[in-house]
């Protein structure tokens, strides 16, 4: 039948005690982890392991965001290799925290640890659901949850604040720190958003392993939004970033050319981690320019921000196709909802109709910018002294606004030597 009995002496605490037999034993652990998956509520995740996870995620990641999914992939299997203290995956959306904390459940499923997965919103339901089921009281269910060996709490912070929720939440995690019991939790929130019991609890040090992902949604490129136009076409610039931007083997440009681009893309870099004011990057075409501005779109878009990147000739064909009877999009709404962008990143200004009317437009835009002071990227490959001075004016003001020249060949412009028509053109586009 698949049982043993050792011949012990009856003094042995096991005398009689039948033990599973060993042609058994790999079917029974096989049962017991099969029925501890079912409790653990992961079937819809069990795709979702640390060998599953990608942390390169989609193509045209920057070098700091890559860091970030590595050392959360990492700080990840190092707690669930140990279940010591509470492990705390913040970020935004589609960003991996799910991910990681399915697969910290799955590798402890695994290892034989009861375990149990749930969204926040699902947790609350369940409980509510509860006081009426006749089996399984919400105070048993309830019980189970604050005891359970592991706790997985997904998107903490998506639920209903009701007091009534707020409560029961606030009890299980107060028991758990309590009691010192593993607990991992997602969130979308920054740590000063959430309910001020809870971020206490969460702000230990001693108990706590905090991860802030800084990488963009894994599940889409670009994020869509209903209520707002989608103008941004940064999506179409994925892969520009700091990482795949290439120095041209820099060493064997001239030292004027290789210092004005060394220059440029420690200033992109720089207003990427913290946009403030205005950055003008100007050169021949296919110089960078674009490169490093998309470049600083992505980045800010991995931290969970999102820019506008916009060429300028387009942008004034989406503002004209506004008086077409069948658009769908007023003016104004169009309008105000460039101006006001976070971060507005203006591609190729200057290739745009020269009308009166595009000149008027593009000024409104560019001046409330500028006395908001609201941070803006500009790339144009015209020099300054062909554009609108109304515009010019203001890109000249180093209170808010720095200008950086590429003056380096083309791309496409092979470097061996002499003067190319680019490196001509460079040359006398170059500002002091």
């Amino acid at each position: 039948m698949g049982f043993v009995r050792r011949e012990l002496p009856i003094t042995d605490p096991d005398f009689g005690r039948l033990q599973v037999c060993v042609c058994r034993q790999q079917a029974v652990a096989e049962a017991s982890q099969n029925r501890l998956f079912r409790l653990s509520n992961l079937d819809a995740f069990k795709e979702q392991t640390f060998e599953a996870f990608n942390p390169q995620g989609r193509l045209g990641l920057g070098e700091h965001q890559v860091r970030s999914l590595n050392m959360a992939l990492t700080l990840s299997q190092q707690y669930a290799q140990t279940l010591k203290g509470w492990l705390l995956l913040l970020g935004g959306y589609g960003c991996g925290k799910t991910h990681l904390a399915a697969a910290v459940a799955n590798f402890v499923v695994r290892l034989g640890v009861p375990t149990l997965f749930l969204t926040v919103p699902d947790l609350l339901d369940w409980l509510r659901f509860s006081y009426g089921d006749r089996e399984s009281g919400f105070e048993e269910r309830f019980d189970e949850i604050r005891n359970i060996r592991l706790l997985v709490l997904d998107d903490l912070g998506t639920q209903n604040a009701t007091p009534w929720a707020q409560e029961k939440l606030f009890q299980i995690i107060n028991h758990r720190y309590v009691n010192r019991l593993p607990l991992v939790m997602t969130s979308n929130l920054r740590l000063e958003e959430m309910d001020g019991r809870i971020r206490s609890r969460l702000e230990d040090p001693d108990l706590v392993t905090k991860v802030e992902i800084q990488a963009p949604d894994f599940r889409s490129p670009v994020r869509e939004t209903s209520s707002q136009p989608q103008l941004s076409t940064l999506h179409l610039h994925s892969s520009r970033t700091f990482g795949s931007f290439s120095m041209r083997e820099s060493e064997r440009l001239p030292g004027e050319e290789q210092k004005s681009l060394e220059k440029a893309f420690r200033a992109a870099q720089v207003y990427a981690e913290a946009p403030r004011g205005w950055l003008v990057l100007m050169g021949t075409y296919a110089t960078g320019k674009t490169h490093l501005a998309a470049s600083i779109g992505n980045y800010r878009f991995g931290l969970g921000e999102e820019p506008m990147f916009v060429v300028v000739p387009d942008l004034l064909d989406h503002l004209r196709a506004t008086f077409s009877p069948t658009s769908s999009v007023s003016y104004d709404r169009l309008f105000d909802h460039v101006r006001t962008a976070s971060l507005l990143i203006l591609d190729d200004l200057g290739t745009q109709s020269a009308t009166p009317w595009a000149r008027e437009k593009l000024y409104q835009l560019i001046n409330y910018r500028y006395n908001a002071e609201l941070p803006t990227v500009i790339t144009t490959s015209s020099p300054l002294d062909e554009i609108d001075p109304r515009v010019r004016s203001r890109m000249l003001d180093r209170r808010i606004c720095e200008i950086y020249v590429l003056n380096v060949p083309s791309y496409r412009a092979a470097p061996n030597g002499g003067s190319s028509p680019a490196r001509k053109t460079a040359a006398r586009r170059k500002t002091g």
